[in-house]
Order: structure tokens, then sequence, then C-alpha cells
């Protein structure tokens, strides 16, 4: 397998994310802290990671919640996925919300969300005056059942 070779500048002091195993499609993205966050339920934040990056024009990275810290301690990503356009060179930030109903802290170098880096398809518009029909036609929002 090929892999997209991708610029980036740590400013972090933390390692950069990496896949933990041969079939991880996502990475770590850590917290870059000067001091902890304590969360209020419902309170949502911008969290820095110290990372900066270039990415390849035709990609994206997509900014996802952590599984763990999800079920854990209730906290996971707003505007998910998150998007990272190529032109995009300012610093990655994570938008976290706690969900739970106990304060949470986020420490520095915490692993707060995950980062997939995604092929990218552009499309051009084709306007028509009817689509056609399907077995579905319409159907959506709940319409197969439970």
């Amino acid at each position: 397998m090929s892999k997209l070779m991708v610029k980036i500048v740590n400013k972090s002091g933390h390692q950069l994310p990496e896949y933990a195993t041969s079939g991880s499609s996502g990475m770590d993205l850590r917290a870059f802290l000067s001091e902890s966050i304590l969360l209020k339920p419902l309170e949502r934040v911008l969290v820095p990671t110290g990372l900066f990056m270039e990415l390849s024009e035709g990609y994206e990275a997509q900014v996802r919640p952590r599984s763990g810290l999800a079920i854990k301690q209730g906290i996971t990503c707003l505007n998910t996925p998150g998007t990272i356009d190529a032109d995009y060179r300012g610093e990655i930030k994570v938008i976290l919300i706690n969900l739970s109903d106990e304060v949470q802290t986020i420490n520095n170098g915490d692993r707060i969300a995950q980062m997939v880096i995604q092929k990218v398809e552009k499309i051009q518009w084709n306007p028509v005056n009817e689509l056609n029909d399907t077995a579905r036609s319409e159907g959506g929002f709940g319409h197969t059942g439970k």
C-alpha cells in the first residue's frame, strides 16, 4: 500500500498522530494545553493540538470523536466529522462537548479525537427537470421501519 506524504509542523512536543494498529483508519489527536480544562456538563470548548499540516489537493482530513472518550467520560466532538480542507494551514483544533452530568478534565497530552485522511471527489452539477425513479423514491426519515 502506498502512503500519502503529508507535511506537518508539530509545536506541541507530543508525538505525531499515528495509526495504533495496521487496520486503523484514524490517528489520535492530543490536546496541547498550558493548563488543564475543566469541562462542565453541556459546556463546549475549542481545544488546540499544536499541529499544522499541508494536505495535497484532492484530500481532506476529518476530525471524529474517540469512542473510548465518549463512552467513559461522555465527551464527544461537535461538528462531526469536522473537515480540514487541503488549503487550510492554521492550527488543527477540536470542538469538544461534555454530554455527561459531571465535570470532566482535559489534560495536556490527552487523546481527544481521531483524524482520518480521505480522498475528495469533486462534482459538476448537471441541472435537469426530473430524476430517475427508484424503488425507494422519496422514502426517508424512518420509512423502512424501526
